[in-house]
């Protein structure tokens, strides 16, 4: 008589693994980015980095937590998360909002910051796979999509409109768009859109000089400088020139742990949106290219667990993160390699914001209470 197989709980260290490794690393590239600057500043070499290490911490402990935390309990929480994260976008509007570097995004309490719309990327997830799930039957019909999808608009709009963050807003619709993608069976309605939002941006770029005629808005003049840096008299064409030095100085195996140049006050904002061009300069293409493989071993991890998760809300969860971590790598490296015009997004686990590591590490809970529930024979 065969033996009975037992079923047991699976619980994904490979991802465990990746996610201490990678914040392990950003802590290192974080120092040797920002210990110039602070001494430039007349602080510690290690002040950003004891910012920094406060919210990978934090969101370790968070993650800890979360992972314990049977994910189908968040179901309750959707649309308290969904209304929170648009109260707290409002927030910003008052005494509480502070100003930097001419955009208002964050709230202080106290010594304590945080950016709203770090928190409304989760509640996106949360929310989409929340409706996804419940209108499993009719995904694959145009208006349920389009009913769908309405709930983001006024996350979107809020975080463009009352924070002034392009990039924040374009990753919360990108999300909920993937996460659409992935739950339904048809996809012609998404290659219409493609093809027709190709053409739009092909034909945007070719009449540019038209649009430029009718405002000079600040993305425009950032569209030119992606087109040509050299010519562009803003700053932003000298960050893009400065970021491609890094990477072609940087050679096959770079120069070495903390010899960067253009991090020497040359490479504006090199902890945060650049620091893909500091790893590159270091590093050289060797270490481009493992911060690539490591981030896409992660993804697919991410792959893995929903692919076997106990359900589709499981399943949608897992793909929202992945949807988000893969978004912000692309559109962070497209930008220091000047593939799109200039945004500030950083690169997740490793840019400098203590905000951010907290929220996207606390992600990775979800991720990993996913991974808990599914039962493997053996």
């Amino acid at each position: 008589m065969a033996a009975r197989k037992k079923k047991h709980s699976f619980y994904d260290f490979s991802l465990v693994s990746i996610i201490v490794f990678m914040l392990c690393f950003g802590l290192v590239m974080l120092y040797s980015t920002t210990s110039y600057e602070a001494q430039l500043q007349g602080v510690s070499p290690t002040r950003f980095l004891r910012s920094h290490i406060f919210g990978v911490l934090l969101g370790l402990l968070g993650m800890f937590f979360i992972s314990l935390i049977d994910y189908h309990r968040w179901q309750k929480w959707t649309f308290i998360a969904y209304l929170g994260s648009m109260v707290l976008i409002l927030l910003v509007l008052t005494p509480l909002g502070k100003s930097a570097k001419g955009a208002t995004r964050w709230i202080y309490i106290g010594s304590l910051s945080f950016q709203p719309a770090e928190f409304a990327k989760i509640a996106t997830i949360l929310l989409m796979a929340y409706l996804i799930q419940r209108n499993t039957k009719h995904i694959n019909k145009i208006p349920t999509m389009l009913r769908i999808l309405v709930f983001i608009v006024p996350i979107a709009v809020l975080i463009k409109v009352i924070t002034n963050n392009l990039s924040s807003a374009i990753i919360v619709a990108g999300i909920a768009v993937i996460m659409i993608f992935v739950a339904t069976p048809r996809y012609d309605i998404f290659v219409i859109t493609a093809i027709v939002g190709s053409i739009a941006i092909a034909l945007f770029i070719y009449k540019l000089d038209w649009f430029m005629q009718l405002s000079d808005s600040f993305r425009l003049g950032r569209v030119l400088a992606w087109l040509d840096p050299e010519s562009d008299p803003t700053d932003k064409g000298f960050q893009i020139l400065q970021g491609l030095y890094a990477i072609g100085s940087g050679g096959l195996f770079g120069k070495g742990l903390g010899n960067s140049v253009q991090k020497l006050s040359f490479l504006p904002e090199s902890q945060n949106d650049m620091i893909f061009a500091v790893i590159c300069e270091e590093l050289g293409l060797f270490g481009a290219c493992s911060v690539i493989l490591m981030f896409l071993f992660m993804l697919w991890r991410f792959m893995v667990i929903a692919n076997n998760a106990p359900d589709l809300y499981g399943s949608m969860l897992v793909i929202g993160v992945m949807a988000h971590i893969a978004i912000q790598v692309i559109l962070n490296i497209a930008v220091v390699t000047n593939t799109i015009p200039n945004t500030g997004i950083t690169l997740p686990f490793i840019s400098y914001g203590g905000t951010s590591a907290l929220f996207v590490t606390a992600e990775m809970g979800l991720v990993l209470n996913v991974s808990r529930q599914i039962k493997i024979e053996y």
